[in-house]
């Protein structure tokens, strides 16, 4: 009896060790000045572990009590998985903002002031890590929108998102080289997901496809050029701190969904953040990530692909513009803007 009685001690003790250590690494990094990067990394990842795990098994319950899945596609089931998403982003965040220093000023994002009961097509930057968490827990806590998200293919290796995601409007895309034969691409995956918007719903869209770095920017620029498609890639070199938007997924949203407003978003205070190394270099963090919308309602946008897609480096410009007030680091040295004010007569947008 003794035996096995000490066995299971050991298996109960050391879990509950394992969580005594991550706690008073969070209270330690907390506490003391100075990075002390090991402790801070040691309490987000036990935080994040046990953040998935409480999902999985909130998840779990939604399942059971949906007749074993029979229902859980259902929109009330919908609505729970949603308030989940947006009780665990909201922890998260508080978890982040004292860990690691880190604040979010969504203050100047305002979605509803201009986009009142009507769908929402929301097509932003996209740079440094959780930024899509950051803009989805604002559409779900702030605006009480329900998030439709077109999201790499690589994020369902994280079990709790993989669940999540998969029971709510979500398309995962592949990269061309890897997708399977036959399944649609983003733009087609995204058409798809944006017919169904209702006045409640946010279609979250990417169109720079991943993070901004200067490699991926210049591969992009050239790519541009490669197409033929000069007038564009030398507007994009004109744009030091974006990559240039790949223009299908938006276009197809807004042709899916005419009465859609659609919202730019930019952010910046992420920009150093792009490799593990980065991250682990700059905690604690330190930053404030200040988040910008703007929003063109159905009758602002342009007819025509040509025309939308200027219309579409038109926003990103604007976007670039913005980060530079907030002296973020340029991807790539500033050139002249001499190209785009003759464009534009010399005029400032609005």
């Amino acid at each position: 009896m003794i035996a096995p009685a000490i066995v299971l001690l050991a298996f109960v003790w050391l879990p509950m060790t394992v969580w005594l250590v991550v706690v008073v690494a969070g209270v330690v990094a907390w506490a003391l000045p100075g990075h002390v990067r090991i402790l801070r990394v040691i309490f987000m990842a036990g935080l994040y572990l046990l953040w998935d795990a409480v999902a999985l098994v909130w998840m779990l319950g939604l399942w059971l009590i949906s007749g074993f899945g029979w229902r859980v596609n259902s929109p009330w089931f919908q609505r729970q998985h949603y308030a989940l998403a947006g009780t665990m982003l909201r922890s998260l965040f508080r978890a982040a903002k004292w860990t690691l220093r880190l604040e979010i000023d969504t203050s100047a994002w305002d979605v509803d002031a201009v986009a009142v009961g009507r769908p929402l097509i929301v097509v932003s930057r996209h740079a440094g890590p959780g930024d899509s968490f950051i803009i989805v827990e604002s559409l779900i806590n702030r605006f009480r929108r329900e998030p439709a998200i077109v999201l790499k293919d690589t994020l369902q290796w994280d079990p709790a998102v993989d669940v999540l995601l998969n029971r709510v409007p979500t398309r995962f895309v592949a990269p061309r080289s890897s997708r399977k034969k036959g399944a649609p691409g983003g733009a087609l995956s995204i058409a798809a997901m944006a017919r169904d918007l209702e006045a409640e719903d946010a279609l979250l869209i990417f169109p720079e496809g991943a993070n901004a770095t200067p490699g991926r920017r210049a591969k992009r620029i050239a790519q541009l050029r490669a197409a033929g498609r000069d007038a564009l890639a030398d507007r994009a070199e004109s744009m030091p701190h974006v990559m240039p938007p790949h223009p299908g997924g938006v276009l197809a949203a807004i042709e899916a969904c005419p009465e859609a407003a659609v919202m730019v978003v930019a952010h910046t205070g992420l920009e150093k953040l792009s490799t593990v190394a980065d991250v682990w270099r700059e905690l604690p963090v330190d930053k404030v990530i200040t988040l910008q919308g703007w929003t063109a309602l159905p009758d602002e946008i342009p007819v025509g692909r040509e025309a939308r897609e200027a219309w579409l480096y038109d926003w990103w410009e604007r976007v670039d513009d913005w980060i530079d007030e907030y002296h973020a680091e340029p991807l790539a040295p500033r050139r002249s803007r001499l190209t785009r004010e003759a464009r534009s007569g010399g005029e400032s947008r609005g």
